[in-house]
């Protein structure tokens, strides 16, 4: 499992009420890997946040991260 995986994974289920629930998929590209993260239906406000903040700051963090290492991580989020 990916560093990025992980900390996807952390964050999420610091979010969420059902921690249990938080499933994070790897699709890797050749210069974009895409983290697919999945969580109950009535979890998903939570990580999205209001106007989309939470998932917008979720997104930067990747970005940041991703930058060190020189690879770019979209952050889909699923129902």
């Amino acid at each position: 499992m990916s560093a990025m995986k992980d900390l996807l994974v952390e964050i999420a289920k610091a979010l969420v009420d059902n921690p249990d629930e938080v499933k994070v998929t790897e699709v890797e590209g050749e210069q974009t890997t895409v983290l697919e993260l999945r969580v109950r239906t009535e979890d998903l406000g939570k990580v999205i946040g209001r106007q989309g903040r939470t998932a917008r700051a979720i997104r930067t963090l990747l970005a940041a991260a991703g930058m060190k290492i020189h690879k770019r991580f979209v952050l889909e989020i699923l129902e």
